[in-house]
């Protein structure tokens, strides 16, 4: 149950972007099919099929397809890196299973989502922060996980009861026949090291999860239970409905999800799209007022579609594939028989009536152009992608292209384009082409002269016909990302392909997104006859929306306005005259690499043997650290340079080579990664256009907008508010949003250039280098450096570390302040409590906070949540600010205000040692080996690797076996340790217990209720006073 990227439980979700993706055929094995028959001892499967998985040559994981009687069709992966020791290999049953046997009650725990706010384009001011950083080293043990993909989503909603197929996802984690207890299935996962979650689309729903693997067969037995007999209860569903509603109100006040919305209030009535696909309080508690039985509704919903020939299972495993058959067979057996035959959905007409305009009233300061294209169902023609040649010729970025020509007129900042990933944009009923174009304060202004030049576009495109030697690249490209798939976490793996069982024949589950298999020119330019001014919709989102004849969209109150694009504007994009000679198609891919040899020699070796990155330079100017990947044996690799630029505090993409440039405090962050062949090629152009580099006026009048747009909208969303809240006081120097932009207003041309000066004069350089890559190789980048940038290096004085503050003993601070956004009717208390700053090559208090965390973050949310549904989001965990150790509880309502919510999280800390207490050995040992598990987990990818290696180099701490060290202190801390631990920290009578309260006040609330506070806590009205007078901890990074 989440808003994120990859999608929100309303099924309106936000997809992640689609990966590149391309083959060819001597790059995968090719198929075989062996069908066997087989005598199970209960339920067995009627065919099994194994080799017909089309998989990368790299991937070692067997792959078995089998259905059951019932129609459910499951995919079975062994995955060989789960047990490196054999030890499930042989059939026996795991510990997980003996303990499973003996134990069937299990504890209670809420379903803990992890659901996070989409990030709506906004960064958090809170740069400066090194919160949160998870150190991990090089690990041996992986997760199982699992998924079940339903053929039906929020397209199957009653018009009476809009949300149904949303509460429907909610109410299987609430109890079963089986396993009544409603948080039994998430306790299990959380005392196993494991985690949960699931999302409701358009056409499917998906749960899945992830365990330690030898628990593996008692979390499918917990799991198989929302197919078979869940409970659905009165009283569940009256609670669980707040949930729901809790959910809608995270977004209510996000941009993107208002403008989808939109989209469906405002598609053909009759159409499925035209809904609430979200769900909440009114539409269904409304349901039920006009006399709607819901939980007949529910219970109807589930048994017409919850069925075996509607269901897509993955299950990945350690055990061999015949266990694995053996387990799938027996627990999922019982569900119920059904047809294959997938749900008719039925829409007459277009999705959209052509040739209008919506202006929507933002809640950020934003302009935003949404260009929509309404295009026949491809996924039949996905060995061909021609959707995909098209979103890459209308967002590339490269010279002659749309973007760079939109840009250098100042009109845009960015330009996307391509078919989404969510429910609304790739259904059996239509795909829908995008175009996303961030505007300028002037683009606003020419919204129709940038239609015009898109028009151009497309029109160079249809004159110059389809380029096979494009589609060549786009294959070659798939090819390498086919061949070198970086391995994902399980449970996201498990959850893909369980949806692409969905959407593709069996072999290519996974071949499916990578595949350019036929060149079809005709379908493109087919493809291109749908791209009509005619078939178009315009969206413009900005604050600057004015009318006197606004309308209301009813479930999130936006306000919009509808207009009629003129004829004749009509008329003149549909054959423009001309094509401006700046526009023309890209020219053929530099950066496309051919070299894919392995710089590893040994062919195996054992991840306890591996080196840790050792320091190749160590000089004034610079400090590279050097590892040669002998895990992944993959031809990538990840450069990562951290820059301290003196005074600072005042197409490569589409080759598969990634870049992203980063601020944190005065230190300047470049990463290039991606086919290690090329990263000197692309690292020596960066170097060279940053040796040289001084801004037009145009470009910095266009940035600078930019950036005071971005200031304007920073801390709109009150989750974000607090964590910047918390951080501006803890650090010694970080600059208030409104400061910043208050300076901003004032910056001149002039003030820059003879700022780059003297930013440019001294730098010291922190870098990594790590993956395929040789010693000779990394010196060569070390190098690139030192001829590209002629400077002197920045003395160690002159490196700025950060400074947290000491809090004093038994404080009891608290910070309140409104919310940004007035419409913002969310509030939030996010309680930090300070511990100790990190004792030199220390892990016993990480291990401490991260067991604490493990025990009592099930109990936080079934309490606060699921008990008195406080808000949608009830979480806690450890904070790592430069180095200093914290805790923090956080809550997120639209129903309480601050003083509410801080009194029952306080009421909780408060229980938890009574909670501790009763807490038996059997479960805490549970608790103990589940975070064990964790932190011995294995990175999935050389990506993953890289990312914690850099942490420990950023943190100058320098331990890259770290969780190395916290599992084997974990091992020696008993339950009296944690005990006295959280008595030392937590307990108010102690002086160490030293904490802050942030209180976000939300719009529907009344802040005089600080008047009740007790007179122990300490009010901060004033943070920089406050600061000014404080004490701080040495710089530690």
């Amino acid at each position: 149950m989440e808003i994120s990227e990859e999608g929100n439980s309303g099924g309106i979700g936000f997809k992640r972007p689609k990966k590149e993706i391309l083959l060819q055929h001597n790059y995968f094995f090719t198929s075989r099919y062996l069908l066997r028959a087989r005598t199970m001892s209960v339920t067995k499967a009627v065919s099994s099929l194994d080799d017909v998985v089309v998989k990368s040559p790299n991937d070692r994981r067997l792959y078995r397809v089998i259905e059951l009687e019932n129609g459910l069709s499951a995919l079975l992966i062994h995955d060989p890196d789960i047990y490196l020791d054999g030890s499930a290999a042989d059939g026996e049953k795991t510990d997980g299973d003996q303990m499973d046997e003996d134990d069937e009650d299990g504890e209670e725990e809420e379903d803990s989502d992890g659901s996070s706010e989409d990030d709506d384009d906004e960064e958090m001011e809170g740069d400066e922060d090194e919160d949160e950083v998870k150190e991990k080293g090089d690990h041996q043990t992986k997760k199982a996980a699992a998924a079940m993909c339903v053929a039906m989503g929020s397209f199957l909603d009653p018009p009476e009861a809009q949300g149904l197929a949303h509460f429907l996802e909610h109410m299987l984690f609430m109890g079963s026949t089986e396993f009544p207890d409603e948080n039994e299935y998430d306790s299990y996962l959380s005392k196993h090291g494991g985690s949960s979650n699931a999302y409701t689309e358009m056409e499917h729903t998906c749960y899945h999860f992830e365990v330690k693997r030898e628990f593996l067969q008692g979390a499918l037995k917990r799991f198989s239970q929302f197919f078979v007999a869940p409970l659905m209860k009165t009283e569940a569903m009256e609670r669980e409905l707040l949930a729901v509603d809790s959910e809608f109100n995270q977004a209510l006040q996000n941009d993107a999800c208002r403008l989808q919305q939109l989209q469906c209030h405002t598609s053909t009535k009759g159409h499925p799209l035209n809904r609430f696909a979200w769900g909440n309080k009114k539409s269904l508690s409304g349901a039920m007022e006009n006399g709607v039985d819901l939980r007949e509704c529910i219970v109807k919903l589930y048994k017409e579609y919850y069925h075996g020939g509607l269901m897509k299972l993955v299950v990945i495993g350690g055990e061999p594939l015949d266990l694995l058959e053996i387990w799938v067979a027996e627990l999922f057996g019982d569900v119920k028989n059904g047809s294959k035959i997938r749900p008719t959905l039925v829409a007459e007409g277009p999705i959209w009536e052509g040739g209008k305009l919506y202006r929507l009233e933002a809640v950020r300061d934003v302009h935003t152009l949404d260009l929509t294209w309404t295009l026949p169902p491809l996924r039949h023609a996905y060995v061909k992608k021609p959707e995909d040649y098209l979103a890459h010729l209308l967002g590339h970025e490269g010279r002659g292209s749309l973007h760079s020509f939109l840009k250098v007129k100042g009109l845009i900042t960015s330009l996307s384009a391509g078919v989404g990933d969510d429910g609304i944009n790739r259904s059996s009923l239509a795909y829908v082409f995008g175009m996303s174009i961030h505007l300028t304060d002037y683009g606003l202004e020419k919204i129709y002269d940038i239609i015009g030049y898109i028009y151009q576009y497309l029109k160079l495109l249809r004159d110059a016909s389809p380029q096979e030697w494009i589609f060549k690249e786009l294959q070659d490209i798939g090819n390498m990302d086919f061949r070198y798939a970086e391995e994902q976490a399980a449970d996201d793996y498990a959850a893909e392909l369980s949806g692409n069982m969905l959407a593709y024949p069996v072999e290519h589950v996974i071949y499916g997104d990578y595949v350019y298999q036929t060149w079809d020119p005709k379908m493109i330019e087919d493809l291109m006859g749908f791209f009509t001014p005619k078939n178009m919709r315009i969206d413009v989102v900005s604050k600057s929306v004015k009318s006197e004849e606004f309308r209301t969209e009813p479930w999130f109150g936006s306000r919009y306005v509808e207009e009629d694009v003129p004829l004749t504007l009509m008329e003149t994009w549909s054959n423009p005259s001309e094509v401006d000679t700046s526009l023309h198609l890209p020219s053929k891919n530099q950066f496309i690499p051919c070299d894919f040899s392995i710089r590893a020699i040994n062919s195996d070796v054992d991840p306890k043997s591996q080196s840790p990155p050792k320091c190749l330079i160590d000089e004034p100017l610079m400090k590279f650290w050097y590892k040669l990947d002998e895990t992944f044996k993959v031809p990538r690799a990840n450069t990562y340079f951290r820059i301290n630029l003196k005074g600072a505090y005042d197409s490569a993409s589409i080759a598969k080579l990634e870049t992203s440039l980063s601020m944190y405090g005065d230190k300047l962050e470049l990463k290039v990664y991606g086919f290690n062949e090329k990263i000197p090629a692309l690292l020596s152009k960066i170097l060279a256009i940053a040796k040289s580099f001084m801004p037009s006026l145009d470009r910095f009048k266009v940035i600078k907008e930019n950036m005071e747009r971005g200031f304007r909208n920073s801390n709109m969303k009150p989750l974000n508010h607090s964590t910047y809240l918390r951080l501006q006081l803890l650090c010694k120097r970080i600059y208030d949003s409104d400061e910043k932009l208050s300076f901003l207003n004032d910056l001149s041309l002039a003030d820059l250039n003879s700022f780059i000066s003297v930013v440019r004069s001294q730098i010291y350089i922190e870098a990594l280098c790590h993956g395929n890559l040789s010693e000779d190789e990394t010196i060569n980048i070390s190098n690139i450096f030192k001829n590209s940038l002629t400077v002197e290096p920045l003395p160690v004085k002159c490196r700025h570390g950060e400074q947290i503050m000491c809090f004093p003993l038994n404080a009891k601070l608290v910070r309140d302040v409104t919310v940004k956004n007035r419409s913002e009717t969310n509030s939030v208390v996010e309680l930090y409590y300070q511990i100790e700053p990190e004792e030199a090559q220390s892990t016993r208090m990480k291990a401490m906070l991260d067991l604490f965390h493990e025990i009592i973050g099930e109990p936080l949310f079934n309490q606060l949540r699921t008990k008195e549904q406080l808000g949608y989001v009830v979480e806690c965990g450890p904070r790592l600010t430069y180095r200093v150790q914290g805790f923090c509880f956080c809550v997120q309502s639209s129903k309480y205000g601050p003083i509410h919510l801080l009194e029952r999280v306080d009421n909780f800390i408060k229980d938890i040692e009574a909670l501790l207490e009763q807490l038996d050995e059997e479960s805490f040992e549970d608790y103990r080996s589940g975070m064990i598990a964790r932190l011995l987990e294995k990175d999935p990818s050389l990506l993953s690797e890289t990312n914690d290696l850099w942490s420990q180099i950023v943190d100058k701490r320098y331990m890259f076996d770290f969780s190395h060290k916290e599992a084997e202190e974990l091992r020696s801390i008993e339950k009296k340790d944690v005990i006295e631990w959280y008595k030392t920290y937590f307990r108010e009578s102690s002086p160490k217990c030293r904490r802050l309260a942030v209180r976000v006040w939300g719009c529907n609330t009344d802040m005089k209720e600080t008047q009740t506070d007790p007179k122990s806590m300490q009010v901060i009205a004033d943070a920089v006073a406050f600061k000014s007078t404080s004490k701080f901890y040495p710089s530690l990074c």
